[in-house]
């Protein structure tokens, strides 16, 4: 099976910056894509960015121009990079990766998804 945990998150005034992590462990899998979700009270949860094996990366409107996500392949990381937040930035971050998993003898696609991080940006 493979774990996602998250580091980072808390508490920071508007226009403060914050940075998130999140590592892939377990064994036989491989990972294809990588990302954050967030989701406000009250709200559906939605994509934050996303990157592929290949680097691509995919921002919603919203955080373009404020948020970076990069990913270090060699530890199977995500790291989102967060500037100018807004108070409207707040919500739990949710890491995610859609791998493929070892299964016996073929691979199997799978979504995993990370406990959650809270992220509150208030003055």
């Amino acid at each position: 099976q493979v774990q996602l945990v998250e580091s980072g998150g808390g508490s920071v005034q508007p226009g403060g910056s914050l940075s998130l992590s999140c590592a892939a462990s377990g064994s036989d899998f491989s990972i294809y894509a990588m990302g954050w979700y967030r989701q406000a009270p009250g709200k559906q949860r939605e994509l934050v960015a996303r990157i592929i094996s290949g680097g691509e990366t995919n921002l919603t409107d919203s955080v373009k121009g404020r948020f970076t996500i990069t990913r270090d392949n060699t530890k199977n990381t995500v790291y989102l990079q967060m500037n100018s937040l807004r108070p409207e930035d707040t919500a739990v971050y949710y890491c995610n990766a859609d791998l493929l998993l070892r299964v016996d003898y073929r691979f199997e696609a799978r979504q995993y998804w990370g406990q959650g991080t809270q992220v509150t940006v208030s003055s």
